[in-house]
C-alpha cells in the first residue's frame, strides 16, 4: 500500500525538486542575496526531515570551541515566540524551543537565540562573539556559511531516498556538494572498513571535502527532577517516552540493557498534553514490575518541565538520557583540525566589546 501512495505522490515530488533546484540555482547565480559575514559561520544540517543528530553535533562543536566566545542561533523550532529571542533565566521550550533551551541549560558560558531570519539574527550576535554556530540551517541560503557539516544518518543508506512529500529528502542527495564536511552519524561501533567504503563510493568528493563517520555515545542516566542516578538491568521495566524522528536507536540500545520495554512514541517534537502523560502514568502505576522507571531523551525532557506536566511527574522515577557524538578514531583528527583551522583563519582581529 505504501508503495503505491508513493508513486501516487510522485509528481508532487516531481515539481518540488524542481522547485528548489531553481531556487539553489537562484543563490548559485547570486540572483538571490546570500550574505556572508566577516567572522567564522559554522552550519550543521542536513538533507533529510528529522533526526540526524544536529543536536550532538552542535553540543560537540561547543566542547571543540571551549576557547572562542561562541553563540548558538537557531530556528526555534515548535516555539510559540517570533522574531529574535535570546535565551534568559525564564527560557521555556514554549519561548525558544526544546533544542535552544537544551543548550541554554547546558552550556551556560554559550550564548543561545533563536530567530526564523538567520541573516538578522546574526546581525543581532556578531559584535559581541567570535563563533556562530547555525542549528539545522543547511536550506537556509541566505546566509553563506563559511563551514558547512552535513549529516547523514546511517540508517538512510539502508534504502532508497526519495523528495519530499514521496520520501522525506529536503532537498536532492548531491546538494551534499555545497558542504564542506560531510559526517555519517549513529554508525554501529562495529561496523566494518568495507562498509565505509562502500557509503564513500556514494559520494563524488571534492579534494578538499572531508568524509567522517560517528556514533552515539550514551551518558548516564540522570533525574528529571533531581534524586539519584539510576542503572537500567535485565529486570528492569522501562517505559519509553519519545517525541524524536528516530527512536529506534534509544530503543535499541536499551533493548541491549532490557527486553522489558513499554514504548511511548509522539512525532518529533511533539508538544506533550495533559492527556499523553495521564496515559503513560497510568500504565506505569497499574503494571506488575517492581522495579521499574521511566526514561525520555534529554531534548524531550525540556517539554516536560512545564507546571501543567511537571506536577504529574513529580513524584515518579523519571529520568533524561544525555548522548554524545562519538566520531571514529581515523576521523577525529581530521575532523576537528579542519574546523579549529577555519576558525582561526577566519576570526576577526581586534577584541571584542
Amino acid at each position: 500500500m505504501l508503495k503505491y501512495l508513493r508513486l501516487l505522490l510522485f509528481p508532487f515530488a516531481l515539481l518540488y525538486g524542481i522547485v528548489v533546484m531553481l531556487r539553489n540555482k537562484l543563490y548559485d547565480w547570486g540572483i538571490f542575496k546570500s550574505v556572508r559575514f566577516e567572522l567564522p559561520v559554522i552550519c550543521i544540517g542536513n538533507v533529510v526531515v528529522g533526526g540526524a543528530g544536529k543536536t550532538p553535533t552542535t553540543e560537540y562543536l561547543v566542547r571543540l570551541l571551549a576557547d572562542y566566545k561562541v553563540a548558538i542561533l537557531s530556528r526555534g523550532y515548535g516555539r510559540k515566540t517570533k522574531g529574535f529571542v535570546l535565551a534568559d533565566a525564564q527560557a521555556t521550550a514554549e519561548t525558544i524551543g526544546d533544542e535552544p533551551l537544551q543548550y541554554h541549560q547546558k552550556f551556560p558560558q554559550v550564548t543561545v537565540a533563536v530567530c526564523e531570519d538567520r541573516v538578522k539574527g546574526i546581525n543581532q550576535l556578531k559584535a559581541n562573539h567570535e563563533v556562530i554556530l547555525l542549528d539545522d540551517a543547511f536550506q537556509h541560503r541566505a546566509v553563506k556559511a563559511g563551514f558547512n557539516i552535513l549529516l547523514f544518518d546511517f540508517a538512510s543508506f539502508m534504502h532508497w531516498q526519495f523528495l519530499l512529500p514521496m520520501g522525506n529528502l529536503r532537498e536532492p542527495f548531491n546538494a551534499y556538494r555545497r558542504a564542506d564536511a560531510l559526517l555519517v552519524t549513529k554508525v554501529p561501533a562495529t561496523l566494518k572498513q568495507e562498509v565505509k567504503e562502500e557509503i564513500g563510493k556514494g559520494f563524488l568528493l571534492r579534494e578538499e571535502q572531508t568524509l567522517s563517520f560517528a556514533s552515539i555515545k550514551y551518558g548516564e542516566l540522570l533525574p528529571l527532577f533531581g534524586g539519584e542516578t539510576r542503572a537500567v538491568r535485565a529486570t528492569t521495566t522501562v517505559f519509553l517516552l519519545t517525541g524524536i524522528a528516530n527512536p529506534a536507536p534509544l530503543a535499541n540500545y536499551l533493548k541491549s540493557l532490557t527486553s522489558n520495554i513499554v514504548a511511548f512514541e509522539f512525532p518529533d517534537h511533539y508538544r506533550f498534553k495533559q492527556d499523553d502523560i495521564r496515559q503513560l502514568v497510568k500504565a506505569f502505576d497499574e503494571h506488575s514490575s517492581k522495579e521499574k522507571i521511566i526514561i525520555t531523551t534529554e531534548k524531550d525532557s525540556k517539554r516536560l518541565l512545564g507546571d501543567n506536566l511537571k506536577d504529574l511527574l513529580l513524584n515518579l522515577p523519571i529520568f533524561y538520557l544525555p548522548i554524545q557524538l562519538e566520531l571514529a578514531v581515523t576521523d577525529k583528527q581530521t575532523f576537528d583540525k579542519n574546523i579549529l583551522d577555519y576558525v582561526a583563519r577566519t576570526k576577526r582581529v581586534g577584541n571584542l566589546p
